[in-house]
């Protein structure tokens, strides 16, 4: 391992001379020691560790973040107890913490990555979108926490999990783990969490699970065993030893008769085995041709119903309850109507989960297919508020909105359900599976999907009163897309919803926290609809993702977009702000330059001074009209 040695603390200007001849750290601080600069301080800098850096962009390169981690992770991850990589803490040179819970992480994680951090203490990845298996942790003989709830993880829990010597707290809740929890018994484990999963078969019953509450295995519905009040079934009994014959020699008579019986024996045994043959064969063709289309059904209805995930729903019984099962409310009344029942039957897949709660796409028993919304933070409205909201967003009707067509509300769970778009979002679109092989967004489609949003927000703030008619969540993962021959047809979803949030702090959870009004306290109107509109412009031109870090320069570095791009194009209009997809096509490059300008009055710091959305969109179609006539 290299050394490098640095001096801490400036020295005078005449010692350079001297400093540069010092060739070791010993004959450096003696010569310092003979010149009595006592206050000097040598340190000896080891280098890093680089298969604990390249394990860790291993991760980086395999999943997206709103955290920008290709541009904070770089250079070495420690310098002796400190990081300057986000999520990262060190202890002598080593990581011993990935802490990165909370910043939207899609993607799978690599296999076998973690292996070489082995001074690894802490893993938290909780609250993000990571799909695939759990990490293989083999020989993490020093980690003490893994948190990985609120995922989308699947399969089976490792084996390897029990061998794992410092476990302290396990938390897997809230993802979609199948199959039967592993013999947990490490005497120092004192949090453990597999709730709301699909794990089924006994809870293991070893000292250690028996100490945890019901909490901990809750909401698995194939689960069985203490502490849970579904008992597991008996097992079979043993069969039972059949006795020895008696085995009697035959006397001479017997022995003759015998001999003749043996030909009808041989006979019928072998018709009786050519007959059981063909029976296993024809059960066989039949079981195989039944596994295949249990499979093809499976990977159809990607292999849950809706109802497994109700399961997790507190919905009232079927008694005589008032808002029993079946109570859904319609708005169009051209639709086939549905009640709850069915919706609980259908096949169901997860289409993602908002900081409003999660999304899933539902497919009726009749073929129907709609996109179903299970709301959080909203327990503590009443009836009348809900019904009332949800009766006014069900009436507004517009190609660029995403239509409602029923709603459930119930003291403990309400569902929103809508018309179903099939071809993704706009963040998908713009920012997923860059590089090698990806289909280019070419600005046609662009110019398309920005006249799409504007047209919807100006219809739902002309239909709707100033606090009512806030979408309040204008964000690129809520502009849905359909495409199609002639291009993309773009709706928007997630409106409305702001008059339903108690407080302030689940405002924050809406795209309009991002407003410079909203961090300054001020009233919320429809011109901080108009500042996520001027941000998702940006965002469509520049090809960059709202929050991650920007620029090279780290003291001029900035998370906001429309500051960056201020930052740029006021240096000349460079086209240095355009997204590389876009950046060929110079025809356009005053259409998007005018957009971009446009933009940036949509994201003025002060509200009165950005335009309202219908003079925005006439300067929309005036910059597409002019594009028009110069081609």
């Amino acid at each position: 391992m290299h050394t490098i040695f640095y001096v801490v603390k400036l020295i005078p200007s005449t010692l350079s001379p001297i400093m540069s001849l010092a060739g070791n750290i010993s004959l450096c601080c003696l010569i310092l020691q003979l010149l009595s600069i006592n206050s000097v301080v040598c340190v000896e800098m080891k280098e890093f560790h680089p298969e604990e850096r390249d394990a860790l962009l291993l991760l980086r390169d395999s999943v997206s973040s709103d955290a920008d981690l290709h541009s904070n992770w770089t250079g070495p991850p420690c310098i002796v107890n400190r990081s300057r990589w986000k999520g990262i803490t060190c202890s002598n040179w080593h990581v011993i913490s990935i802490d990165l819970e909370g910043i939207n992480v899609v993607g799978s994680l690599p296999p076998m990555f973690l292996q070489n951090i082995t001074f690894l203490k802490q893993l938290n990845l909780r609250s993000n979108s990571i799909s695939g298996m759990l990490p293989n942790l083999t020989n993490l003989v020093i980690l003490e926490q893994v948190l990985l709830s609120y995922n989308h993880f699947t399969g089976h829990i490792p084996a390897e999990y029990v061998e794992l010597p410092s476990l302290r707290s396990l938390e897997l809740e809230e993802n979609y783990l199948e199959g039967q929890i592993p013999d947990f018994d490490q005497p120092l484990l004192t949090a453990f969490n597999v709730s709301y999963n699909h794990l089924s078969g006994p809870i293991p019953e070893t000292n250690v699970l028996l100490r945890f509450p019901k909490s901990s295995f809750d909401d698995n519905s194939d689960l069985c065993g203490k502490p849970l009040d579904k008992l597991c079934p008996a097992p079979p009994p043993a069969p039972s030893s059949a006795p020895s014959p008696q085995i009697i020699a035959p006397s001479p008579g017997e022995e003759t008769k015998k001999k003749k019986l043996q030909v009808w024996t041989i006979a019928l045994i072998a018709a009786a085995g050519g007959l059981l043959l063909l029976l296993l064969c024809i059960a066989f063709m039949f079981c195989k041709k039944r596994k295949r289309g249990e499979e093809k059904t499976r990977n159809e209805s990607a292999a849950y119903t809706f109802g497994v995930w109700a399961q997790k729903m507190s919905f009232p019984e079927r008694a005589e309850d008032s808002e029993r099962l079946g109570q859904l409310q319609f708005f169009n009344k051209e639709l086939p109507v549905f009640d709850l029942d069915d919706l609980l039957r259908a096949s169901a897949e997860v289409l993602g989960k908002g900081n409003l709660g999660a999304t899933y796409k539902a497919t009726l028993e009749t073929g129907t297919v709609v996109a179903v919304k299970k709301l959080d933070s909203m327990n503590e409205l009443s009836k009348r508020e809900f019904l009332q909201q949800m009766q006014l967003l069900g009436k507004i009707k517009h190609e660029n909105l995403v239509e409602i067509i029923s709603f459930y509300y119930s003291e403990n769970e309400k569902l929103v359900i809508y018309e179903f778009i099939s071809d993704g979002t706009l963040f998908e679109l713009l920012h997923e599976n860059r590089g090698a092989g990806r289909v280019p967004l070419d600005w046609a489609t662009r110019m398309s999907i920005i006249k799409d949003i504007a047209k919807g927000l100006a219809f739902l703030h002309n239909s709707l009163s100033s606090h009512k008619g806030l979408h309040a969540n204008l964000k690129s993962p809520n502009v849905l897309i359909h495409q199609h021959s002639q291009g993309c047809h773009s709706k928007l979803t997630d409106f409305g919803f702001l008059p339903l949030l108690s407080s302030r702090k689940c405002a924050e959870m809406l795209a309009i926290s991002r407003s410079p009004e909203f961090a300054q306290g001020k009233r919320i109107t429809q011109q901080a609809d108009v500042y996520c509109f001027g941000i998702i412009l940006l965002e469509i031109i520049t090809g960059k993702v709202p929050g991650e870090t920007l620029g090279e320069d780290m003291e001029e570095a900035t998370s906001d977009l429309s500051e960056w791009v201020r930052m740029v194009v006021y240096n000349d209009w460079s086209t240095d702000i355009l997204d590389m997809e876009i950046l060929a096509a110079k025809e356009a490059h005053d259409a998007m330059l005018q957009l971009t300008e446009l933009a940036l009055e949509c994201t003025d710091m002060t509200p009165e001074n950005r335009p309202k959305i219908n003079q925005v969109l006439r300067k929309i179609e005036e910059i597409e009209q002019m594009k028009g006539e110069n081609d």
